[in-house]
């Protein structure tokens, strides 16, 4: 039909994407996994593993279990610590034409502070993503993004180290998704992600225990889909920066939902798990889709469910 391509590039703080998928931390490794299976330079960005100052071991066996439509996940942030990151992994991703975002961790204020800051100053790290809500380790973490101030520390103290552009990741295990949010704007958090896993448990009935080793774990899959969805759509109306989105996108069409919602990119997680081939896919079916609605950009789609 000759139609022309559509414009699928976005921005995000100062993250040029060429498209607006990502992958959710911890679901893609740190590239080198995944590059088996197709060019990792036609991604958005690679969001990569949570990274620590130390190496953390994570958590006991059992930490995975599935469940109905999902899967549960008590991994604990198991990483091999900064240092490796840089040393290690980091130069295999540099080969490819694709922004690097770095999931940052810590048990205190001072680790968010250290790592963020050493990241600033490495070349080919192009964004921050404060993960103040895994709900799998004991400290930290989600113990900052419960509450508007803890969330506002962290940000507005990584703020002062870096340059780069600081993409707050928000829990969904809070009564007012809307207000944290807002904390880590106004602290100046250049752009948001969320949602991060829900908090959930399984049984087994006959050995009558719990079948993660930590008890509880993250939820993530389809099933948190619906309540990510109107996260993202709260979130959007109430803030002025970028938001990637995420929970449960399995194929473009979850995506486009996503971004009708109001957000500005997406991240695909579980899929992954299920298809290691599913963000390569979601991008060329975002792509088909707004051939088939006519659309010439993709950033016109951004929050339309209202219009």
């Amino acid at each position: 039909m000759g139609l022309m391509k559509p414009d699928l590039s976005v921005q995000i703080g100062s993250i040029k994407m060429k498209n607006p998928v990502t992958v959710a931390s911890g679901t893609f490794g740190f590239g080198q996994e995944m590059a088996d299976f197709y060019d990792l330079g036609r991604l958005g960005a690679i969001t990569v593993k949570g990274t620590s100052l130390d190496p953390w071991p994570g958590n006991d066996y059992p930490r995975t279990v599935e469940t109905p439509s999902g899967m549960l996940n008590a991994i604990g942030l198991q990483n091999d610590g900064l240092d490796a990151f840089m040393n290690e992994k980091l130069p295999f991703l540099r080969q490819f034409d694709v922004p690097v975002i770095v999931n940052v961790v810590g048990q205190s204020l001072e680790e968010y502070i250290r790592v963020s800051e050493a990241l600033g100053k490495t070349e080919g790290i192009h964004g921050l993503e404060l993960n103040v809500s895994c709900p799998n380790v004991k400290k930290g973490c989600m113990a900052f993004g419960n509450t508007c101030e803890g969330i506002a520390e962290v940000v507005s103290a990584v703020k002062s180290v870096t340059d780069l552009t600081l993409i707050t990741k928000l829990s969904p295990n809070v009564t007012d998704v809307v207000s944290i949010a807002k904390a880590a704007v106004e602290a100046g958090s250049d752009a948001l992600s969320l949602i991060n896993t829900l908090l959930g448990t399984a049984i087994d009935p006959w050995k009558r225990k719990f079948r993660l080793a930590n008890v509880t774990g993250g939820l993530s899959g389809p099933a948190v889909k619906p309540v990510a969805l109107r996260m993202v759509w709260q979130v959007a109306q109430a803030v002025d920066v970028p938001i990637i989105g995420m929970g449960g996108i399995m194929n473009a069409m979850d995506a486009v939902e996503f971004m009708l919602a109001g957000a500005d990119a997406v991240a695909v997680g579980t899929g992954n798990f299920v298809n290691p081939m599913a963000a390569l896919e979601i991008v060329d079916g975002i792509e088909e889709y707004l051939r088939s609605t006519n659309v010439s950009d993709v950033k016109s789609i951004v929050g339309a469910v209202n219009s």
